[in-house]
């Protein structure tokens, strides 16, 4: 294998999931770094570094994947955000080259990584996330981002020929069904857009209010005002 094993920073490895890729079983690699400090996020320990854990040992990952062609169909890489790691075009042709399908998953802040994966053929399927109407991006992200990436990133997906998902996270206390709109026109014409409920059980920031009493009705709302439809899901 050509992937200098010391080089990405793995901090989390599910063997088996059903879910992330849609139709296929996959196994989940979880990088560790974020340049977000979004609020709600439930992995703190991929984001900030006083709560990193040790790294795992990534030829041991490898070995095991080879261990299981023929019985997984794919390798998610997600975070954390995977698309800091420059080695990262080099580490997924490694996975690629025994035969898995690769989802990867990001924030959409470096478009020139997204590029040069989607120009290689290193991946099948893409998800970014949408934090927000792109003015409100530093404030949800709580810190400085350039938006231009962010559209930049939404283009070179929408263009790129793969199966792909935006998705937005839906927390009352800092989205209303305005900003759900708003996103809605940032993006376009699209294949899938999720909107996802908030579940308030772990956050990056200890004291972040959690959801008044009122999320289900506010998410009730949300769902008659922004329909269901062929491109807009639920969930």
């Amino acid at each position: 294998m050509k992937y200098p094993v010391k080089s990405l920073k793995i901090a989390g490895f599910q063997k088996f999931s059903l879910i992330d890729y849609p139709g296929f079983i996959s196994a989940i690699i979880f990088t560790q770094g974020c340049n977000f400090r979004c609020p709600w996020c439930h992995n703190a320990e991929l984001v900030l570094p006083d709560q990193y854990e040790k790294h795992l040992d990534t030829q041991a990952i490898l070995d095991f994947l080879q261990k299981r062609t023929g019985k997984l169909d794919a390798v998610t890489i997600t975070g954390g955000e995977p698309t800091l790691h420059p080695d990262l075009p080099v580490f997924i042709q490694d996975i690629r080259e025994m035969g898995f399908k690769i989802k990867l998953d990001s924030n959409g802040t470096n478009p020139e990584m997204l590029k040069k994966i989607i120009d290689q053929g290193l991946v099948d399927y893409l998800a970014m996330d949408i934090k927000s109407p792109l003015e409100k991006y530093p404030l949800l992200c709580a810190c400085p981002v350039d938006t231009k990436d962010i559209v930049r990133s939404i283009e070179l997906i929408k263009s790129s020929g793969l199966d792909y998902e935006f998705r937005t996270t839906f927390i009352p206390s800092l989205l209303d069904e305005t900003d759900i709109q708003k996103i809605q026109l940032l993006l376009g014409k699209v294949n899938h857009y999720y909107i996802q409920h908030f579940e308030p059980q772990k956050t990056l920031i200890t004291d972040f209010p959690l959801v008044s009493t009122t999320q289900n009705q506010e998410w009730d709302r949300l769902k008659e005002t922004i329909k269901d439809s062929d491109c807009v899901h639920f969930r």
